[in-house]
């Protein structure tokens, strides 16, 4: 036995020192987010799509590196490849984070769809939210003349569920989140008067008419959890929405209403924001703006803890202080409560308006939408509507922006930033000049990518 010892301790030192500087375990030392400067210069301009009408209504930086572009297209020719008729489908595109394109595909039926908001799910797919008129093809059910769609894709594009909800009159979904169970939150606009009031889950229903916002939460394969409405007797329309971290939601739009659940109308359209618990009971609402048209698109949670929220306002009065021109992009800043603690005009001298806002890397905000103007914060306008970048610091001061267009109409509506620094800004575009390399048919997709 002593024998025995004396080797296996002999072994032991043999292997020690046999042991190599590369096998010691090296501490892992965190990624670091790479410095970014940006200067809002054009990098890229590309458009997409036929002979007909395509357009890009939201823009998502992906897990990848690269990122993903969802709208619609009329086209059956061009860059569409599956597509057999001249009804609207829903498109959804794939690039790299070289701006290349590594797929396409378009889902829908014999009828309208349109897509209006992505976003990338835990498992590496994609979900799409927007309306169908169609009862075949990708659309398994349609309960009245235009309903929500969703539908769930793997990371190809590849359908691996899809579902309608709706009534017998026109409801259309506007936005969706991935909500903290791995379910998802869906708002839009719910025909109440064709619904019965049957899109309210709560126990004491009141019938309002028009359209009002529609907020349903579904499990991870698309069952119907609950469903509230809210709004009064005129338009009502969500835009966007947040959860919480109490793990309620702020659903913010617009609304011309001056009764049932909207209490204080400033004028016309107000930015109207409502807070809900995760049950869908209504906590508080607030109504801001002016007396003219003012209409909140989206928001996102500051980074110190508030809510910014962007849209436009043709406002010059009430809570807008220091209006630019005929419409501006008007942004606020929000606490949980609903407290106005800041607001800020940008644009020029003519119409101005914005369509979405992110969190950049370098602790500002990132907004783009379009402009009509050439003066005031702009320095030029290509002709008619053109798509407007700009950058503010964390304080909302403009730092920099970029106009992009050609000599007819063209419209910013969604804008992310990836890993690498760049930013990606998707519309619509029906010019063939300028900024613009080629258009396709009467409106393109279009997608610029800026430094």
């Amino acid at each position: 036995m002593k024998y025995i010892y004396l080797i296996i301790i002999a072994l032991a030192l043999v292997l020690t020192s046999c042991k190599t500087e590369d096998d010691t375990p090296q501490p892992q030392q965190e990624q670091e987010t790479p410095e970014v400067t940006t200067t809002g210069s054009i990098e890229n301009i590309s458009t997409f799509g036929g002979s007909k009408n395509d357009s890009a209504e939201a823009v998502i930086k992906t897990s990848d590196g690269g990122y993903a572009v969802v709208g619609y297209t009329q086209s059956v020719n061009g860059d569409i490849t599956n597509k057999s008729d001249e009804s609207y489908d829903a498109w959804l595109l794939k690039f790299d984070a070289n701006n290349n394109l590594l797929w396409n595909k378009t889902y829908g039926g014999s009828n309208d769809e349109k897509a209006n908001d992505i976003i990338q799910t835990n498992d590496g797919g994609f979900i799409v939210i927007g309306y169908t008129f169609s009862n075949d093809g990708d659309v398994s059910n349609n309960a009245g003349q235009q309903d929500f769609w969703v539908f769930k894709t793997d990371p190809q594009g590849n359908i691996e569920w899809e579902k309608t909800y709706g009534y017998s009159g026109l409801d259309y979904g506007l936005s969706i989140i991935q909500t903290n169970d791995n379910g998802y939150f869906l708002t839009g606009v719910l025909d109440v008067t064709a619904s019965g009031g049957e899109g309210n889950t709560r126990s004491n229903q009141t019938l309002h008419a028009g359209g009002d916002y529609w907020a349903l939460k579904i499990d991870e394969t698309g069952n119907l959890q609950w469903s509230k409405y809210f709004g009064g007797s005129f338009s009502d329309t969500p835009y966007d929405t947040i959860q919480t971290e109490d793990n309620g939601f702020i659903i913010i739009g617009s609304s011309d209403s001056t009764d049932f659940d909207v209490t204080n109308n400033i004028g016309s359209y107000d930015f109207w924001v409502i807070k809900i618990n995760s049950q869908g009971i209504l906590e508080w609402k607030k109504n801001y703006g002016g007396s003219q048209i003012d209409e909140a698109r989206k928001i996102i949670k500051t980074n110190n803890g508030n809510y910014l929220i962007v849209g436009d306002t043709r406002s010059e009065d009430a809570d807008i202080s220091n209006s630019l021109g005929a419409a501006d992009v008007w942004s606020i800043i929000i606490d949980d409560s609903g407290q106005l603690l800041q607001e800020t005009n940008y644009g020029g001298e003519s119409f101005d308006v914005g369509r979405a806002v992110i969190s950049d890397l370098e602790n500002g905000y990132l907004y783009c939408g379009s402009s009509r103007s050439g003066t005031g914060q702009l320095t030029q306008n290509n002709g008619q509507n053109d798509v407007w970048v700009f950058k503010t610091n964390s304080n909302g001061d403009l730092n920099w922006q970029t106009s992009i267009g050609g000599s007819n109409i063209d419209y910013g509506h969604g804008i992310t930033q990836l890993d690498n620094g760049k930013i990606v800004v998707v519309g619509v575009s029906s010019s063939n000049d300028i900024d613009i390399p080629e258009n396709k048919g009467f409106e393109d997709l279009i997608i610029t990518t800026l430094n």
